[in-house]
């Protein structure tokens, strides 16, 4: 499934990913492969990302700049300061404060 992680400044994060744990206001959840659709606000808290390493060897989809820094890593976390969740067909859209 696609992820994208949006600031208010830049696309921090676009790739293929196969888990996702956010921060949500009534605590941690996470997001697979076909999710039902959802809109969620997200807490202050930490971000774990597992990415599809191989299916991210695409470099159109290194422009941001976690992508950078975690190009060849199979999991990571990042913090965020709040934000809102969009899941649907099997895309995830976060914008991130």
């Amino acid at each position: 499934m696609l992820l994208e992680i949006i600031t208010p400044d830049e696309l921090l994060y676009k790739g293929n990913v196969s888990h996702v744990v956010l921060p949500g206001l009534d605590g941690s959840f996470g997001i697979l492969n076909m999710h039902a659709p959802l809109i969620s606000a997200l807490a202050k808290g930490q971000v774990k990302i597992d990415q599809n390493v191989s299916e991210n060897s695409n470099e159109d989809l290194y422009n941001g700049k976690l992508n950078s820094k975690h190009k060849n890593d199979s999991s990571f976390t990042f913090e965020i300061n709040g934000g809102v969740i969009e899941v649907k067909d099997n895309k995830i859209i976060v914008l991130a404060e």
